[in-house]
């Protein structure tokens, strides 16, 4: 038996909401007190990052869009942009399927997609189907990959 796969339809969604709101600021700039927080994936195969921020941040790198950034490009698959690290100018291109989170915390908003596994598995695989002609939500496998909102305690510094 065929379902709805909720799950890959609600990633495909989301990603879609952050390029929607890139879009718009490759093209008009950041409106008002407006910033980005973004995680994403640095082992995610299509990352493109300078080698010494790979050996910095092996497994994931957290980027603030805020004051200054250059270059941002915005297409169906991900993002390019140049950040500044200590006066050095680097040049990023992370893919939408990289991101892991997403937050504004000018406006309280955010967006966490559960790690995948890194062996290939990705947000468009399915679960395997269920033999069970009645399944139990309790009990019903969840897919590799979901978003879900975020808190911004995540990403305040405590002192």
């Amino acid at each position: 038996m065929e379902s709805i796969a909720y799950g890959r339809l609600m990633h495909r969604a989301m990603r879609g909401l952050i390029q929607t709101v890139l879009e718009d600021v490759a093209a008009h700039g950041l409106p008002g007190e407006h910033h980005f927080f973004i995680t994403f994936d640095t082992q995610h195969g299509e990352v493109d990052i300078a080698p010494w921020l790979v050996e910095r941040y092996p497994e994931e790198m957290t980027i603030v869009i805020q004051h200054w950034y250059d270059n941002l490009t915005v297409d169906d698959d991900g993002f390019s942009i140049t950040l500044n690290f200590g006066d050095n100018p680097e040049d990023l291109r992370v893919p939408f399927d990289a991101i892991l989170t997403f937050v504004d915390p000018s406006v309280e908003f955010g967006l966490r997609f559960e790690t995948q596994s890194r062996s290939g598995d990705g947000p468009e695989d399915d679960p395997p189907p269920s033999n069970d002609p009645d399944p139990d939500p309790e009990t019903e496998e969840r897919p590799n990959q979901e978003a879900e909102v975020v808190s911004l305690e995540t990403f305040r510094k405590t002192h």
